[in-house]
């Protein structure tokens, strides 16, 4: 069937032209879906302003609370042109100064008049970009460590379980792995601390770019922990963030913990670390153990 399309403008025109037919106001609005008061609405407009007042009018309010009278912008504008290199607090300073009578703007739109007006330089901030460093590889146990997050763990209470794993790169052997309830810096120093003690220290350790290992506002993207192990002597090394294949041995290991540590999972945080002991124990058993890695 075909559809009759009607505009608003139309509508309007053939309502007004009834009204002044003499037809009442109640039954046309019933008849064209509008309420009285719309109906009254339009009728007073075009009364007002002719046909002019059937259009759509803009929803643009008349008066905008924080928009700043043109001769105070003015004025902004004309003394940033005099001292150039002023910014929004000292132009505001002189405003409070020159015109005592006049409410002063704030700082931040001062600074928005000056931004729209391109008289505002933006700078560049400069990220740190991880792309990762050379990978050399170990040849003697202790000679390279790897690190990372086997990333989260929901145990049994509803609770995430970070498991911290340090493997050693040449023998495979499993140093450390500790569920910790975050991946702050702070218990990751305890974990490394502790392992330093046991196994002493390695010539470089392999991570990712995450935290805590990198920090990405940073110089050179050096957390708190890298520091601390450039401090000891420990070269860094960083896989290209998106190929954890570069750090290929330790994910292998990864795979290993998930299916022997999530198969029932651990009601809560204590028979989860049992749990992870225990798997130390079996995957040293099963591996090859370096008697000089303690040494």
């Amino acid at each position: 069937m075909p559809w009759r399309e009607c505009k608003p403008m139309d509508e309007r025109l053939r309502f007004i032209a009834r009204l002044l037919e003499g037809e009442k106001m109640a039954p046309l609005c019933r008849e064209f879906g509008i309420s009285r008061v719309t109906g009254y609405k339009i009728f007073n407009r075009y009364k007002d302003c002719g046909l002019d007042a059937l259009y759509d009018r803009s929803r643009r309010p008349y008066r905008q609370s924080n928009k700043l009278p043109f001769q105070v912008e003015r004025t902004i504008l004309g003394i940033k042109r005099e001292h150039p290199s002023w910014g929004a607090p000292k132009i505001r300073d002189k405003l409070i100064r020159q015109y005592p009578m006049i409410k002063p703007p704030v700082i931040s739109t001062i600074h928005a008049v000056l931004d729209r007006n391109g008289l505002v330089k933006r700078r560049k901030r400069r990220r740190h970009k991880a792309q990762g460093t050379a990978l050399v590889d170990a040849h003697d146990p202790n000679g390279l460590w790897c690190a990372d997050y086997k990333g989260e763990f929901m145990l049994g209470n509803k609770q995430y379980c970070y498991p911290l794993t340090i493997t050693d790169y040449r023998s495979r052997y499993l140093i450390a792995c500790e569920g910790l309830t975050s991946t702050r810096s702070e218990l990751a120093f305890t974990v490394f601390e502790r392992a330093f003690k046991d196994f002493g220290l390695p010539t470089a350790i392999r991570t990712d770019n995450g935290a805590p290992f990198a920090c990405a506002n940073a110089l050179f993207g050096l957390s708190k922990l890298a520091v601390w192990w450039l401090r000891l002597g420990i070269h860094i090394q960083r896989i290209k963030p998106g190929h954890p294949q570069q750090n290929g041995r330790h994910e292998r290991m990864h795979l290993t913990l998930k299916k022997e540590t999530t198969k029932p999972p651990a009601f809560n945080f204590l028979q989860q670390q049992e749990r992870f002991d225990e798997f130390t124990q079996v995957y040293n058993y099963d591996s090859y153990y370096p008697t000089s890695l303690c040494g």
